[in-house]
């Protein structure tokens, strides 16, 4: 993620689960609403985190020799862009009619979440665990 640019560094959450990841969303977002965070399963690997009512989505991007994709249910790799920022973007902008994406409205930046106050009973909290996925 170091090389990566500040906008994807903003939804960038680290290290979180999927349950965490729920939390975050259905508490602080709307309808596609979406953060990032590192894969539990595989390694190197992401996950983008969608939510669209009743669910959040989770969608795997992976990297390649010909750079991040995202990956689909049947481990088919879809078009390939240089970097996540590019990838994430596009899917924003693009009505997408040949994937099954929920569609992206809004990143959910960790920064504003700093200023929840504790009465609204969520922590969030990034380890340095070895362990990684989905």
């Amino acid at each position: 993620m170091e090389e990566e640019e500040m906008l994807v560094r903003s939804f960038y959450y680290g290290r979180i689960g999927s349950e965490a990841t729920e939390r975050l969303l259905e508490s602080f977002g709307h309808e596609g609403s979406f953060l990032l965070r590192d894969s539990q399963t595989v390694p190197g690997a992401y996950c983008l985190c969608v939510r669209k009512t009743p669910f959040v989505h989770t969608y795997r991007l992976v990297h390649s020799s010909d750079g991040w994709c995202l990956q689909q249910d049947s481990g088919v790799r879809l078009q390939s862009f240089r970097t996540l920022e590019s990838l994430i973007e596009s899917y924003r902008r693009l009505a997408v009619c040949d994937v099954s994406i929920a569609p992206l409205t809004d990143p959910l930046d960790k920064t504003q979440l700093q200023h929840i106050s504790p009465e609204q009973g969520f922590v969030y909290m990034e380890t340095n665990s070895s362990s990684s996925a989905c």
